[in-house]
């Protein structure tokens, strides 16, 4: 099965909503926004389901397609968005309407979920970081209006606040009115399941009724996109940034414990039976200009070219974040503590450190990582445990210095 999303992203594929913006283009009829269009025309066309959207409550000025996905040609849902985009506060507000019988091809995204996408855009959109862990949440029972009749939803708010700035008059004393609550709404309309999310706007202040005419949601999507693109027109690729000096293998460090972070929280997330998501304060570009950091200093006190400080940092932060994921004395240990540095030592000077065994286990890991799959798959394995034993090894052997 091939599905295909698309979402108001500044032109970029959605997957975990994550991603860098590329320099604007002079627009015109044939840029790529245009093309976009005519493909999300040609998929609204072909639905054979009604979709829902803001009829009253919301100024109809911000109205766009916000995303849909399809299937193996077939239209799974479909998502309009009304309201102010560009304005934290809101009012703004998306109508997700599903096809018939959507359950039965897997779980909806539970509204937390939904809560949490809306943040996402917000940080995405405008840069402003609403936290990540819930805030005050209630479960609310409320009326929308729906073909001109109310109907009952169950909705879940979740309502945050930022602490003051370090140089307020006050810091770390009084909470700030965050963005005000964002809540997300489930309900069945003739068949259908329908997600409603909002900011700036109550549930009972709503309207909603079939889009008639969808012309106006694809021009709205068209320049939603390009007024993204504008915003991230002056982008310069981080490579060709200055960035701060960094000494000694500070930026090694820091791109190791950025990754190791990264793939916790993930994991962590996971295992809770969440979608995977970043936490906000890890994505943007601190990862980017991190692994820059540590690329240029490779280069510098190596003497290697960029392709070889590439291929020696991907390596060096491959072998510690799955270290970290296989063994428990990896993360907050002084054995840790000692084994980053040893792999750090051994990548940038070709140190001869007391990890050496294991070095020269995980290069032989690294060489063969296109083995993990198919007929080689347990020669890989071997060299894996390898590997570990020879840093079980090098901890025991430390223990009795």
């Amino acid at each position: 099965m091939t599905r295909e999303r698309e979402r108001e992203s500044g032109g970029r594929r959605d997957d975990l909503r994550g991603g860098g913006a590329r320099p604007a283009e002079p627009w015109g009829r044939d840029d790529g926004f245009a093309e976009q269009e005519d493909f999300a025309r040609r998929a609204l066309a072909a639905a054979d389901f009604p979709v829902y959207g803001v009829a009253g409550g919301v100024a109809p000025d911000g109205d766009a397609l916000a995303a849909f996905e399809t299937s193996d040609g077939l239209l799974c849902w479909v998502e309009v968005q009304s309201g102010d985009w560009a304005c934290a506060d809101g009012p703004y507000v998306t109508v997700r309407t599903y096809r018939p019988g959507a359950e039965r091809f897997g779980a909806l995204p539970d509204l937390e979920d939904v809560v949490e996408d809306e943040r996402d855009r917000v940080y995405e959109q405008l840069g402003v970081d609403e936290g990540d862990c819930p805030g005050r949440v209630r479960a609310l029972r409320e009326w929308i209006t729906v073909d001109g009749e109310p109907q009952a939803v169950e909705v879940h708010e979740d309502r945050r606040e930022r602490w003051a700035r370090p140089d307020a008059p006050l810091p770390d004393v009084c909470p700030q009115p965050g963005a005000g609550p964002v809540w997300a709404g489930r309900l069945r309309v003739g068949g259908l399941t329908v997600t409603v999310c909002a900011r700036g706007v109550r549930p009972g202040g709503l309207d909603l009724a079939p889009v008639a005419e969808t012309e106006r949601y694809l021009v709205g999507r068209t320049a939603l996109l390009r007024s993204l693109a504008a915003r991230r027109g002056r982008y310069v690729p981080v490579e060709e940034r200055e960035l701060a000096p960094v000494t000694g293998l500070e930026a090694h460090r820091a791109v190791i414990e950025h990754s190791i972070a990264e793939s916790a929280a993930i994991e962590a997330q996971v295992r809770a039976g969440r979608t995977p998501r970043l936490p906000r304060d890890l994505r943007g570009e601190t990862g980017a200009l991190r692994w820059e950091a540590a690329v240029r200093q490779q280069m510098r006190l190596a003497s290697e070219s960029r392709t070889e400080a590439v291929a020696a940092v991907t390596a060096m932060v491959d072998h510690l974040d799955r270290l970290a994921r296989q063994v428990p004395w990896a993360v907050g240990t002084p054995d840790g503590v000692a084994a980053v540095e040893e792999v750090i030592r051994h990548t940038v000077f070709a140190s001869e450190v007391p990890s050496l065994p294991a070095q020269r286990a995980w290069a032989q890991v690294w060489r063969d990582r296109s083995r993990a799959e198919g007929e080689h798959w347990e020669e890989h394995r071997l060299a894996e445990q390898l590997w570990l034993a020879a840093w079980e090894q090098w901890r025991v052997a430390r223990a009795g210095r």
